[in-house]
């Protein structure tokens, strides 16, 4: 547990922006993390996952806290489910592909997102018509103020959009330790009802889908449109799609007949945020090492050594345009820091 000072976080963040940590230790166990946390009580504190949902826009003046706990296992099971626990410092991608290889059904269609699986509750990340909050059945976490072990019941995260009782209500309270899940063992509930993935099926002549199909199509997918953050650094998807009342979208529609959209209740509608950056111009360009990547416009990019300040500023240009063409407010969803 050695604590270095003045630490480069240039490889701990994937949009891979050169910023400094006053200090930085890392911590393997949950004992480690709750030696860091005792012994340095009065210091104040950056809690580190994956690195992968956040813009470094200055060094960090704190110590920060890397969680790289490591393992997973089965804790419990039936004849229809299986609960799995994995630890918070597990890669993401590593432990969906090791619940498919396991034949456990419920997270294929979030294959390739980056992070770690101690960050997932926080976003409550989705992609394809999946979300964590359907398959999450608890998480283990640590008071940072007083070392308390607690555990956070689904129905108590307060899931939404790409939002969590960890975003709001217990914001840097908390550091989660490990994560259980409920998966399917047979009768799996193969989810293909997105376009894209229906025509990566088809494409590879696949009619009746396996876990392992849906999460390759998804993978291909993914490949196709996002770049990777070891080649080219990024967040993954910048913005939140936004959500608007029927009412609201109505009056935006008659003006902008083209506008994609997907019904989500009764009354209200998501509009993909990607669609309104390539309506207003931005897909493709560049300003310095900061720009909007050619194939997907939702992810912000560092060429080489853009700084988070600069990747900031283009952010805030996006969504001031989009707001001036369309009215639509569009809400970063990564961690600006």
């Amino acid at each position: 547990m050695e604590i270095i000072n003045d630490f480069s976080l240039k490889n701990y963040n994937t949009f891979g922006i050169e910023a400094k940590a006053k200090q930085f230790v890392a911590a393997h166990s949950v004992e480690e993390l709750k030696t860091i946390l005792q012994e340095n009580r009065t210091k104040k504190k950056f809690i580190l996952g994956g690195g992968s949902n956040m813009l470094l826009t200055k060094d960090i003046d704190a110590l920060v806290i890397h969680v790289d706990l490591k393992g997973k296992k089965i804790v419990d099971q039936d004849d229809d489910f299986v609960w799995v626990e994995s630890k918070a410092g597990e890669n993401w991608h590593e432990f969906v592909l090791w619940t498919i290889k396991q034949d456990f059904g419920g997270l294929e269609n979030m294959s390739l997102i980056p992070g770690n699986v101690g960050t997932t509750p926080v976003q409550n990340i989705g992609a394809y018509g999946t979300e964590i909050k359907d398959t999450f059945v608890s998480c283990e976490a640590v008071k940072i103020d007083n070392l308390v072990n607690r555990t956070f019941e689904n129905q108590e995260c307060n899931f939404g959009y790409r939002e969590s009782i960890f975003k709001n209500e217990v914001k840097d309270q908390y550091i989660i330790t490990s994560v259980i899940f409920k998966l399917t063992k047979k009768n799996h509930k193969i989810n293909t009802s997105y376009g894209d993935i229906q025509s990566e099926l088809l494409k590879n002549n696949i009619k009746t889908p396996s876990l392992i199909d849906v999460s390759n199509a998804v993978i291909a997918i993914r490949q196709s449109k996002l770049p990777d953050p070891k080649v080219l650094g990024n967040s993954g998807s910048f913005f939140k799609n936004p959500i608007l009342l029927k009412s609201d979208f109505e009056k935006i529609h008659t003006k902008f007949p083209d506008m994609k959209f997907y019904e989500i209740s009764e009354t209200e509608v998501k509009v993909p945020a990607g669609w309104l950056i390539e309506q207003a111009g931005f897909k493709g360009k560049r300003f310095g090492d900061a720009g909007i990547h050619k194939n997907q416009a939702l992810v912000l990019v560092n060429y080489g050594n853009a700084t988070g300040q600069e990747i900031l500023a283009v952010s805030k240009d996006i969504q001031k345009t989009v707001f001036e063409l369309f009215g639509i407010q569009i809400e970063a969803e990564v961690n600006v820091i």
